[in-house]
């Protein structure tokens, strides 16, 4: 048996590559004469600059001051191709949700600033291409954080500069462009989210909750967003809001395109492009394809790598078996999405803590069992 291992990271539980770790304990013991092949997976979110690196050993690792998505001094690191003069950053080193804790999320309070001061460096250092893995955020600004540190500045109407953060947006009256354009620069969002900037299936109703915001803020920085597209539609005559993806990372995609010109592109399509998953599968016979990540739920629709991985896989009629924390589909709705089946670690008879506590041993005896049903 030749197993695809490609497993997306568990959110405040395992990396990535833990997660394939033990994956393969759980195939080795189903299967001790089975070939395990990997593919480090990113849907743009975290785990984006190791898979990258794992495909492209030519880049830089390149270490730098910045600030975390509270504005707290840190060094975060991005790749950079000299020869190529691409630089690859993910956006949730500098401005993502696993620098905080529980107690200090809130996507009213923080901003992609961070993020906007890896991508100025970058530049200052010859890149003429940007390549931005944007899951994972912390933040709901828009993207205004990362527009701030390239020169934007952001007034109210008595000409006050305004700091770049979800509970500021609804202050904008006017946007300043920096003296120093970009138009030399390509920027590409790699992401696979679908969602739109605003509205019930924009980025503060799906994702602000999960960053630590309540009702009463997600309504307000979704009215946030919407006043940032009103002024920017006004200033600059750019329509983008619902552009599929322009909610994504809440809203950085949107800023990215408005306030650079921006592409967007499919996080897991880019990922599975640059690992050669089209000869992997073929040369290596591939039988079974095995990914996951923390919750499979109608997100995993708008974009995850999970379902990205299983629509490539569906084109070489490969089952996609899938391990994961907490699992909300039936099985038909999993059809739809193109699984063949899935295992939660989470047991609704035990506390949360014990999952987490027990996660590599729970996905090796999930996989084991999903292998034994194929």
């Amino acid at each position: 048996m030749n197993v695809l291992i490609a497993p997306d990271s568990f959110k405040d539980s395992l990396s990535a590559s833990k997660v394939a770790q033990a994956i393969k304990e759980g195939v080795l013991s189903f299967s001790e004469s089975a070939k395990c092949y990997y593919i480090s997976a990113s849907d743009g979110g975290e785990g984006f600059l190791n898979a990258v690196l794992n495909c492209r050993s030519d880049t830089n690792i390149i270490t730098g001051p910045t600030v975390d998505p509270l504005g707290r001094a840190i060094e975060a690191q991005y790749l950079y191709d000299d020869n190529n003069r691409t630089a690859y950053i993910e956006l949730a080193k500098a401005s993502g949700l696993e620098l905080l804790s529980k107690d200090e999320r809130n996507p009213r309070r923080t901003s992609t600033l961070g993020t906007g001061i890896q991508i100025k460096d970058a530049i200052e250092k010859g890149a003429n291409t940007i390549y931005l893995g944007i899951g994972g955020s912390a933040t709901n600004d828009g993207g205004t954080g990362i527009a701030h540190a390239l020169g934007f500045r952001f007034l109210t109407s008595e000409g006050n500069e305004i700091e770049p953060k979800g509970n500021n947006l609804q202050k904008i009256f006017s946007i300043e462009k920096p003296t120093t354009t970009y138009t030399q620069v390509n920027f590409i969002a790699v992401n696979d989210v679908l969602n739109p900037l605003f509205g019930k299936k924009g980025a503060a109703y799906t994702y602000a909750g999960q960053k630590g915001a309540d009702k009463e803020e997600i309504t307000q920085l979704d009215n946030g967003l919407e006043h940032l597209h009103t002024i920017v539609k006004k200033e600059f005559q750019i329509d983008e809001a619902n552009t599929p993806g322009s909610g994504a990372a809440g809203g950085t995609a949107y800023g990215l395109k408005s306030f650079l010109n921006a592409k967007y592109i499919s996080g897991s399509s880019f990922i599975l492009k640059l690992s050669n998953f089209e000869t992997l599968v073929s040369e290596k016979k591939i039988d079974v394809i095995i990914t996951g990540e923390g919750k499979i739920d109608a997100q995993t629709s708008y974009g995850k790598f999970v379902y990205g991985m299983a629509q490539e896989a569906k084109k070489h009629a490969i089952p996609v078996l899938v391990v994961c924390g907490k699992l909300e589909l039936d099985s038909s709705e999993m059809e739809q999405m193109g699984l063949h089946s899935a295992a939660e670690i989470y047991d609704a008879t035990k506390p949360v803590a014990y999952s987490y506590d027990n996660a590599t041993r729970l996905i090796a005896q999930k996989t084991k069992e999903l292998l034994h049903k194929l």
